[in-house]
């Protein structure tokens, strides 16, 4: 049986849900982002033991199908950001293309379930991602841009002042870049 599981969005992520599922005893035949692959099928008390277990680690089981689209869409989007040659086409086309519905759809589901826009979800995971970029020895700002898919590093700097509050500099002289660096080298 398939689960689809939400707010799984690393590979942290995965090895928890797959240790949560071994631990309550089911064969876990695989896990990826978003679903995990068990058997022999749960009984309806067994899905609600899952559901509890997985709410104990902040993942949630999906019934219904636009959150299971959002989830999905938040996915694609991090794939997106974390991919160098995909971070560089047009996000909406790209959203289309792995999920298999057009944009407006998706789009129009996202903001009704998540009170954001795709864009905004975007902007966001992209200013991450540069705070795990700018946590390397030696990465330029320029760089950081560069894979990041920024135009520029100018760019760049005005979109992370605006969702951050802080300047790039500030971001590396304030030691929560190093407080990133430590917890991204335990993942």
């Amino acid at each position: 049986m398939i689960l689809k599981i939400r707010n799984m969005v690393c590979r942290h992520c995965v090895e928890t849900v797959r240790r949560v599922l071994t631990d309550a005893g089911f064969n876990v035949e695989d896990v990826t982002l978003g679903q995990a692959e068990i058997s022999p099928a749960p009984s309806a008390d067994q899905i609600e033991k899952i559901a509890g277990l997985l709410r104990d680690n902040d993942f949630e089981l999906i019934a219904d199908p636009d959150i299971e689209l959002v989830d999905a869409t938040k996915r694609a989007v991090i794939h997106h950001v974390r991919n160098i040659s995909e971070c560089r086409l047009n996000l909406s086309a790209c959203l289309s293309e792995h999920i298999g519905l057009s944009y407006d759809y998706i789009s129009r589901v996202f903001s009704r379930i998540e009170g954001r826009t795709i864009e905004r979800y975007h902007i966001l995971q992209k200013v991450e991602r540069v705070k795990e970029l700018l946590t390397e020895p030696g990465m330029t700002l320029a760089e950081a841009a560069d894979i990041a898919g920024y135009s520029s590093a100018a760019h760049l700097s005005r979109q992370f002042k605006e969702v951050t509050g802080m300047t790039t500099s500030q971001f590396l002289s304030s030691g929560a870049s190093a407080t990133l660096r430590q917890s991204l080298d335990k993942v």
